[in-house]
């Protein structure tokens, strides 16, 4: 997905938790006599059990968890509590500060009530987190983030009131969404006050994308800027084939336990349960098209902490056999069958509160019957 082919820019954050997390691999294969090459397809729940995905110290609350996470939200949006969980949880395997987490947790929050078709306002209003409760498991948000959620970026004067679009992760919030509410319904116009913020300004854009995307659709991104995007279109195909794919995705019946490492796990964050209301599959709407590093631990007056968790993290996404069997059968026979799209162009009036078919929603891959094993397509996707 790079540019030039190769990792550039990497966040500290994200460099040291991966670097970690190789190292673990290496000692589990080890303890446990398995093959490297065997690592990332082991059958075994109980072993996967035993290993620890949070590779992150303690206190690193860094914005390159969020600069990242559209694609999760995207592919669980059916099921928003458990949009919600995994947001936070894909923020904190690399940044293991808890409001990194509800950072993640709170705008994954935000992108899957813009897929649902909310308007700017009910996402930018002050009761958004009480009105979304339940996707949040009765889950408080850290003071810090609640502070944002409840409005603390609307200031007219943006840089000169404070408004900063810093490596800190909260600092990174609250200006992406600065952006968003004085964007007048533009994209474009949302992007360059995020850029012109200063600081970390890709990191700001990005973040501000994400939402952005989301609210108005691919059809309303500027099409000066999309025409430049290296790669644009493998992009546009992966982010469709990650909406398809979650159409099929269900939770487990059971309870989804979620072990957080031991700083975290005292503070109310373990469990969705059967017990949270999600929408059945005839009621979801399907999700409009979206558009969708650096490193920066808190300021001096939040110190960061050292130290690092003993507890595994679980959590199971598994596919029902059922659920298996419609996604083999409904798979498209070409990534180009997802590819197709109608004209982008720009917006010339703005969009905060417009339909569907106004935000360039695509349909849904057209299902074919399943081909036979002995004649494969060869151009069909193949599962990683």
């Amino acid at each position: 997905m790079s540019s030039t082919g190769h990792c550039f820019d990497i966040g500290a954050a994200t460099s040291n938790s991966l670097r970690e997390f190789e190292r673990r691999q290496r000692k589990f294969a080890t303890e446990h006599q398995i093959r490297p090459e065997r690592l990332d397809h082991l059958p075994d729940p109980h072993i996967l059990d035993q290993f620890n995905v949070f590779c992150s110290e303690e206190g690193v609350a860094g914005n390159g968890a969020l600069m990242r996470l559209a694609p999760v939200p995207l592919f669980f949006h059916k099921y928003p509590a458990h949009a919600v969980l995994f947001s936070g949880l894909s923020g904190i395997i690399t940044h293991g500060d808890r409001k990194a987490y509800d950072a993640c947790r709170y705008y994954g929050a935000l992108i899957v009530a813009a897929l649902q078709n909310e308007t700017k306002n009910e996402l930018l209003h002050e009761e958004f987190y009480s009105k979304h409760e339940s996707w949040f498991n009765n889950d408080p948000l850290t003071p810090e983030v609640m502070k944002i959620a409840k409005g603390s970026y609307k200031r007219p004067k943006g840089y000169d009131a404070g408004i900063r679009g810093k490596g800190y992760i909260v600092n990174a919030l609250e200006a992406a969404l600065w952006a968003l509410w004085s964007d007048n319904g533009f994209f474009e116009t949302g992007a360059l006050n995020a850029v012109n913020l200063g600081d970390d300004t890709d990191t700001t854009a990005a973040i501000y994308g994400q939402l952005a995307g989301a609210l108005y659709g691919f059809k309303n991104l500027p099409l000066k800027w999309v025409k430049h995007v290296y790669a644009h279109s493998f992009i546009s195909c992966l982010s469709k084939w990650i909406t398809y794919e979650g159409q099929f995705w269900q939770p487990e019946q059971s309870i989804l336990n979620t072990r957080l490492p031991d700083y975290l796990s005292n503070l109310n964050v373990v469990i969705v349960s059967q017990s949270i209301k999600e929408p059945t599959e005839d009621s979801t709407l399907t999700p409009k098209e979206k558009s969708a590093s650096s490193f920066e631990k808190p300021p001096t007056d939040e110190p960061s902490k050292k130290g690092k968790s003993n507890y595994p993290g679980k959590g199971s996404t598994k596919t029902t056999t059922e659920t298996r069997s419609r996604r083999a059968s409904a798979r498209p026979t070409s990534a180009t069958e997802l590819s197709q799209s109608g004209a982008n162009k720009s917006a010339k009036t703005p969009v905060q509160n417009v339909s569907h078919s106004e935000h360039g929603l695509h349909k849904e891959p057209q299902r074919t019957p399943k081909k036979s094993k002995q004649n494969p397509d060869p151009n069909s996707p193949r599962k990683s």
